[in-house]
């Protein structure tokens, strides 16, 4: 292992979203509980005891209904309003415990710890500290893996969640810990190693991550798909290959943002997957002026059903690089829709769609256009007010005209989401009341 000062630590949430729910529900605590993705279709979480049963991830809820009813398992809706926020109070005070923080997803974060131990003593006794106090703020049950190299910080919390005796921490700070690491790990579950390398490495007679580790560099370059691959062992032998990427201003600011929803029945008519797409575009402008940020490229995609009978590719996308960075809901909204004529095909039955926006420059300082019309700071006077009332009044409530679609009532392309709890902490109507 290399002579490295440097620690890298993976604080992931376990189970995120079912903690999620039982933070609000204390009832829920000791109980089988899955949630269900959009509607209400397949196993996106399950707690301890759901997986106890034998409750596959990613399994239709329908296939295991003899299994919830026998054993009284609790199957919630998705509720991404309250993980996103729970989300944001956990990696808000990681961003306060560490000199650097990745935000990697919803439930996971990378952290630096360069030159801690001199302030905190043992990492290990930090990360303790850390664990204690998101569980204390947040309810949010987490396990910390420390190590040199981002991807033994990843290995070394999946053991510390499979070994109860570890108490969710794990640091691998020797080569005699690492070494002992990387033998409880199968090949299959090391970091970036996916389903088509684990067979080839079965084959090859490596059926863990201390076997890979000891691979040379040109099996690992062969074998691995070239650079990658050889990154990939000496990450596991404990040499830095890859840093942190935090955002550039060093808040918790994303790098791009992705709006993409299932619909809730399948949708012929371009005014409904209008509706759709527009919505989802406006959704996405929010979140951008929220970090601060304007966008400048934009893709919008339209997918079938994978499983039917139409020919693939069932998904397709186009991507627009705007004029102008921008953070404006219509003009967003304008290209999304340009885009979605580029992409609609008449007669064809669609099941999913979404937006995403990357390329962002900080918002206010964009790069100006010579012949676009000087409109900047009424457009940003009208996005201002557009929030204020939707933060007033709720999501939504003020909204281009697009969104409604050819249904002014419930929009056609929302999912079911018959078993949602209340948005507790997002919402005045459906706050969290004690007593």
């Amino acid at each position: 292992m290399a002579n490295s000062t440097n620690m890298f630590a993976l604080v992931d949430c376990n189970n995120f979203y079912v903690s999620c729910e039982r933070a609000f529900q204390p009832s829920l605590e000791g109980k089988p509980v899955v949630v269900l993705s959009n509607n209400d279709g397949c196993i996106v979480s399950r707690s301890a005891e759901a997986k106890a049963l034998g409750i596959p991830m990613g399994e239709p809820l329908f296939k295991i209904r003899p299994l919830v009813e026998q054993h009284g398992v609790q199957a919630l809706s998705s509720n991404y309003a309250l993980y996103g926020d729970m989300s944001g109070r956990v990696m808000g005070y990681l961003a306060s415990m560490a000199p650097e923080l990745e935000v990697y997803s919803i439930d996971e974060a990378f952290l630096s710890l360069h030159g801690m131990a001199r302030w905190h003593g043992p990492l290990d006794t930090y990360a303790r500290q850390i664990r204690s106090e998101v569980r204390r703020r947040t309810h949010i049950p987490t396990c910390i893996g420390l190590a040199p190299t981002k991807t033994l910080a990843k290995l070394a919390n999946r053991v510390a969640k499979k070994d109860p005796s570890l108490g969710g921490v794990l640091l691998l700070d020797s080569n005699e810990r690492r070494q002992w690491a990387l033998e409880r790990v199968p090949v299959e579950d090391v970091w970036g190693i996916g389903r088509q390398y684990a067979t080839k490495l079965h084959s090859m007679g490596i059926t863990t991550a201390a076997g890979l580790a000891r691979c040379s560099e040109a099996i690992a370059r062969k074998h691995l798909g070239g650079v990658v691959g050889a990154r990939l062992v000496r990450e596991l032998q404990g040499y830095p290959c890859h840093q942190l990427n935090p955002s550039e201003d060093g808040s918790l600011a994303r790098q791009s943002i992705a709006c993409t929803r299932t619909f809730g029945r399948p949708l012929a008519q371009f005014e409904d997957v209008l509706g759709a797409v527009a919505a989802f575009a406006s959704r996405a402008a929010e979140k951008l002026r929220r970090q601060g940020s304007a966008a400048s490229l934009l893709t919008v995609f339209l997918s079938q059903n994978r499983f039917g009978n139409a020919p693939p590719p069932h998904t397709r996308s186009a991507q627009v690089t705007l004029p102008v960075s921008t953070s404006n809901t219509t003009e967003l909204v304008r290209f999304a829709r340009a885009l979605l004529g580029r992409l609609w095909q008449p007669g064809t039955v669609y099941t999913k769609a979404g937006v995403i926006l990357d390329g962002f420059e900080q918002g206010g300082q964009e790069q100006l256009s010579l012949f676009a019309p000087d409109g900047g700071e009424r457009v940003e006077r009208l996005m201002r007010k557009l929030d204020a009332l939707n933060a007033r009044y709720g999501i939504g409530s003020v909204q281009v005209a697009a969104v409604l679609g050819a249904h002014p009532g419930k929009a056609p392309w929302k999912g079911q989401q018959q078993r949602r709890t209340p948005a507790y902490t997002t919402c005045w109507d459906e706050l969290w009341q004690v007593g």
